[in-house]
């Protein structure tokens, strides 16, 4: 599986969404390199651009494979991990899988029902068009205006940068199959039932009609040492469209992270 490490310090894994990779995350390393101290370890989950799916079929089997892989990086270091979209349901099952090393956990858009027909989501909206942005994007003007909410040149630029080659050099047929069997064999919160306690973070849309974001405050119980976050003006492309505050929301998840972990010195 092929990792893009940057930094030193405490381990943090990052997670990308289904049919994306690492370069999706990397608007967030600047949170990181400010906060200071930690080693950032960005995944390409199995299907995309640079880890084969070999023989994987299954969300299950990809989570199960990114255990192992964390396990092989870190070995029995503490860590945080931080998942976007599909990212952030696997990002779960590690945390509770892993649950004695894991220092932290933070969503970002993230899969909590995975059944498409089974989440809550709200009605498809778009709050602002940008006619700038058509000949900027040209063939991919389709695919950001797919999840795009407000649209800004700015976001087109990020979209070519970040999100476009991830979806460029996805195995296809890989993610075909494993999309078949989308959902994990249990979800975490059920198989590890008691609360999880380790600083979280839980930022949603509130116009992602993709994931939505009722169906992860439906886990707000589990999560006593949670921040949940709706935020306005913002679908599934929630890192470009409220940048800001999604930084401003993983620093201070970071910072809570660390001052546990004095505390627990």
């Amino acid at each position: 599986m092929f990792a893009r490490e940057m930094g030193s310090g405490t381990p943090v894994v990052l997670l990308h969404g289904f049919g994306l990779d690492h370069r999706s995350l990397l608007p967030l390393d600047p949170v990181f390199e400010r906060s200071g101290g930690w080693q950032r370890i960005y995944l390409d989950l199995p299907g995309a651009t640079g880890s084969p799916a070999g023989a994987i079929r299954s969300s299950q089997q990809v989570a199960d494979a990114v255990v192992d892989e964390i396990r092989a990086r870190v070995d029995e270091q503490p860590f945080a991990v931080l998942g976007g979209s599909f990212g952030g349901m696997i990002a779960r099952y590690v945390a509770h899988e892993l649950r004695p090393q894991v220092l932290g956990l933070a969503t970002v858009a993230g899969v909590f029902v995975a059944p498409r027909g089974e989440r809550a989501v709200p009605p498809r909206t778009v709050l602002s068009r940008e006619p700038g942005i058509v000949p900027l994007l040209g063939a991919a003007l389709g695919q950001y205006r797919e999840d795009a909410v407000v649209e800004s040149t700015d976001d087109a630029h990020a979209f070519l940068r970040h999100i476009r080659p991830g979806l460029d050099g996805a195995d296809q047929r890989a993610l075909d199959r494993i999309s078949e069997s989308y959902s994990l064999d249990h979800e975490p919160e059920d198989t590890h039932p008691e609360p999880f306690l380790p600083p979280t973070l839980h930022i949603t849309g509130r116009q992602d009609d993709v994931v939505g974001y009722s169906d992860a405050w439906s886990r707000i119980d589990h999560y006593p040492r949670a921040s949940f976050a709706v935020l306005d003006a913002a679908g599934h492309n929630i890192l470009f469209e409220q940048g800001d505050l999604c930084s401003a929301l993983i620093a201070e998840w970071l910072r809570r992270i660390r001052r546990d972990a004095t505390a627990h010195r």
